[in-house]
């Protein structure tokens, strides 16, 4: 439920598969959702019906429902067939696995920054960096890497915008506010909410 109150001990709903997965504090996953070699960071939250793989998530992320990270392509060009049998031949009787083919898919691991906010039905490609606060809009299918405090969409997804001037930017990433304990963070909650405030007294 949306309005349960959160704890250090992670949160998550039914019909949820945690596959070699580490999840932070305070972090949320809604049901019908599936991990697999993932790292969830603190207050992060997926709004269900998430896949996500071979990745790592930081602070204070937004997912939205069905958005999926990191798309495990299949050998489109470096085999005859591109069905997964020729590397999870073991489900069809087949033989072993294939090892290398899977550890090519983890050295494509997706890196998503810390408050960034992925849109409703988007595809975040394998390989891809996202920067800090970068929003990525609804329905994009994410192919390059995403700089910081940049807004992103379309298919493929192209910069729309920059959120804020560069040299805000520069004292944000300078202030690093997402590595602040949980009582810090609670007691200027009333600056979060007025920018200028926290500009003049963090910034």
């Amino acid at each position: 439920m949306l309005d349960s109150l959160l704890s250090i001990k992670p949160t998550v709903d039914d019909d949820v598969t945690l596959e070699n997965t580490v999840l932070g504090a305070y972090t949320h996953i809604q049901a019908h959702s599936v991990f697999c070699d993932a790292t969830v960071g603190d207050y992060s939250y997926f709004a269900g019906y998430n896949q996500v793989y071979y990745a790592t998530i930081g602070k204070f992320c937004s997912v939205a429902s069905f958005a999926r990270i990191n798309t495990t392509n299949h050998p489109t060009y470096e085999r005859i067939a591109q069905h997964h049998f020729t590397y999870r031949s073991k489900r069809f009787g087949f033989g072993d696995d294939d090892a290398e083919f899977f550890a090519q898919r983890k050295d494509k691991t997706v890196i998503v920054g810390n408050d960034v906010w992925i849109g409703h039905n988007a595809i975040i490609m394998p390989g891809v960096t996202i920067g800090n606060g970068a929003v990525v809009g609804a329905g994009a299918v994410v192919t390059k890497n995403v700089e910081p405090y940049s807004v992103v969409a379309g298919v493929p997804a192209i910069k729309i915008k920059m959120r804020f001037m560069d040299n805000l930017i520069e004292k944000i990433e300078k202030s690093k506010w997402w590595n602040w304990d949980h009582e810090t963070i609670k007691s200027r909650l009333t600056d979060f909410r007025d920018m200028k405030t926290f500009v003049r007294k963090y910034l």
